[in-house]
């Protein structure tokens, strides 16, 4: 009986452990040198692609004192003391730049009129991370007309929009006090493109004499800066 008993258990051990010699030949085959996974491994991101802007219209600006022409000066600045005008400083001329003309009709005095008039552009360039030339110099020039409703302590400021200068306009018509005088103010803030132009005439009766004409200041300050547009354009041509 014991002898009969012997072989059949170490049949019975025998089968018993082939389950276990599997489990550790796909364990081994995992780990080693057995079987590989079919998984691909996890793609890497492309980088994205640069953001881009449309380019810049206008390169360059003129020289800001010859935008307007001699006439036109003689015009709305009868007695200008520089008629050629007076440039202001600027770190850059290609990107910023201002010229102003002033002087005071003394011909007859009892109508002593003062005028003044100030033309600044300021060019802006397209740049991925702040926008196209044409979207910064839009910003600029709103932020330009909210300014002029309150430059020099102005009050009764009046806001139109302009029709016919570049590619939208706007004038601020207000009053300011200097030294017992009335001034009568129009500022015309104009995009060309990425150029913004701010034509700000300014005029003013002295020792009680009447004081300039509104509208006739708008519409001098308007045509002013349609010449003005015209010589952006025309310093960009190849």
């Amino acid at each position: 009986m014991h002898r009969r008993t012997a072989p059949r258990l170490a049949r019975l051990l025998a089968c018993a452990a082939v389950p276990v010699m599997l489990v550790a030949t796909g364990c081994s085959d995992n780990e080693g040198g057995g079987k590989k996974s079919t998984a691909s491994p996890s793609a890497k991101p492309s980088p994205s692609a640069s953001p881009t802007v449309k380019a810049a219209t206008f390169a360059k600006l003129p020289e800001v004192c010859r935008t307007i022409s001699e006439k036109t000066v003689d015009g709305l600045v009868p007695k200008a003391d520089k008629k050629e005008g007076k440039a202001l400083p600027s770190a850059d001329t290609n990107d910023s730049a201002s010229c102003i003309w002033s002087g005071l009709n003394d011909e007859d005095v009892k109508d002593l009129q003062f005028r003044s008039l100030t033309i600044s552009l300021k060019r802006f360039g397209s740049d991925p991370t702040l926008g196209s030339g044409e979207k910064r110099a839009q910003d600029f020039a709103e932020k330009q007309t909210k300014t002029a409703t309150t430059a020099d302590g102005a009050k009764d400021a009046k806001t139109e929009k302009a029709d016919g200068i570049g590619d939208g306009a706007t004038v601020v018509s207000t009053e300011t006090k200097k030294d017992d005088n009335d001034f009568k103010n129009e500022t015309v803030v104009a995009r060309t493109a990425n150029v913004v132009i701010t034509v700000k005439y300014s005029g003013a009766g002295y020792e009680g004499a009447k004081s300039p004409n509104p509208d006739d200041m708008k519409k001098a300050a308007q045509d002013a800066a349609k010449e003005v547009v015209g010589s952006v354009a025309n310093a960009n041509k190849s």
